[in-house]
């Protein structure tokens, strides 16, 4: 008997052993493509700004900051960082900080390429019957309108990537040394922490670069505009910090599931 009860355990090791980093490996694609998505998305929608008081129908607030009057105007792309973050500290958490930058690099890679694209797409003629396609609609030039939507600056680009990356990098540094000196404990300190810091960079950096030195904005007005993003980012971080216990959850009884024949 014991000759075959060996044999069992060890054929158990070894299905043990091929499953678990197979499961690894795709759930690290499937936060990867989730991941990429929700950054390039945000990228392209980040171009425009909005006012929180008409979305929500209500009165402007009028806010006084220095001299001037703001309003609660954020770019769109703000409303996916915090779910971009999220991803971020799950990245970390079950593939550590190279992981991360693995991911972070990938993805600096894949917006250059969009960008490169969109470019190229931006210079291609228009059809004449497509330019003049939606002029019921009040677009006299489908090229302009195309172009004026998807034609980010050099430097709004520039902007974008550098605060992405380093906000990323920020991030998972943070993380793990919280990790490390909790011994691994209170997960929602190194999750908040983390994106507490990383997101005050990043809600400054790509206004400066792409509005201050590559636009005619004041300082004044990228200051409020990067200030109220990075309240909406630290708020969401913290109230999404149930869906990040539920998806530790989720994954760790993913991870803990036999192997099925």
């Amino acid at each position: 008997m014991c000759p075959i009860y060996f044999r069992f355990e060890h054929s158990t090791f070894n299905s043990v052993t091929f499953i678990m980093p197979q499961k690894k490996n795709q759930l690290f694609i499937v936060l990867g493509f989730i991941f990429l998505t929700n950054a390039i998305i945000a990228e392209f929608i980040g171009a425009k700004i909005f006012s929180v008081e008409k979305t929500l129908g209500i009165s402007p607030m009028n806010l006084k900051w220095g001299q001037q009057l703001f309003n609660l105007d954020m770019t769109a792309g703000v409303i996916l960082w915090p779910f971009v973050f999220i991803l971020t500290d799950i990245v970390n958490e079950y593939f550590g900080k190279q992981g991360v930058k693995k991911l972070s690099y990938l993805t600096v890679f894949m917006l250059v390429y969009s960008f490169i694209m969109v470019r190229i797409a931006m210079n291609l003629k228009g059809a004449d019957f497509w330019i003049g396609s939606s002029q019921n609609q009040g677009i006299s030039n489908m090229t302009n309108a195309f172009n004026s939507v998807f034609g980010q600056g050099l430097m709004i680009i520039l902007g974008s990537l550098v605060a992405f990356l380093v906000g990323q990098i920020t991030d998972a540094f943070i993380f793990t040394k919280i990790k490390e000196r909790t011994q691994n404990k209170m997960v929602w300190l190194r999750a908040t922490g983390s994106t507490a810091i990383s997101q005050f960079i990043d809600s400054y950096v790509v206004l400066i670069i792409a509005f201050y030195f590559g636009g005619n904005y004041s300082l004044e007005w990228v200051l409020q505009v990067g200030t109220i993003n990075y309240i909406y980012k630290l708020g969401m971080a913290v109230v999404l910090l149930p869906l990040l216990y539920v998806i530790h959850y989720g994954i760790d009884k993913y991870l803990e599931e036999p192997a099925k024949d």
